[in-house]
């Protein structure tokens, strides 16, 4: 496949919401529907991702992201204790 359809099927895998400009400040407003439905509020934080290719930025609730990296600490705990007992 080329790059493009690669591009093309990874960004519509997803739902569009519509486009956003980036103001003088480098800000930007999440379109409303996607708030609701991601339950972003005023004062969350959220943490942003890139792809090296720069082509893809994602967004991340950053109490999710926090989770995340507590259940990847437990199974590489996990994963060092097997490797011990070998």
């Amino acid at each position: 496949m080329a790059q493009g359809g690669v591009y093309m099927q990874a960004i519509f895998r997803g739902k569009a919401y519509g486009a956003v400009t980036v103001g003088e400040r480098g800000q930007l407003v999440i379109p409303a529907q996607l708030r609701k439905e991601f339950n972003i509020n005023p004062g969350d934080q959220l943490m942003v991702f890139a792809k090296p290719d720069k082509k893809v930025i994602s967004l991340m609730h950053a109490k999710d992201f926090a989770k995340f990296l507590e259940q990847a600490a437990r199974m590489i705990s996990k994963l060092e204790r097997k490797i011990d007992k070998k």
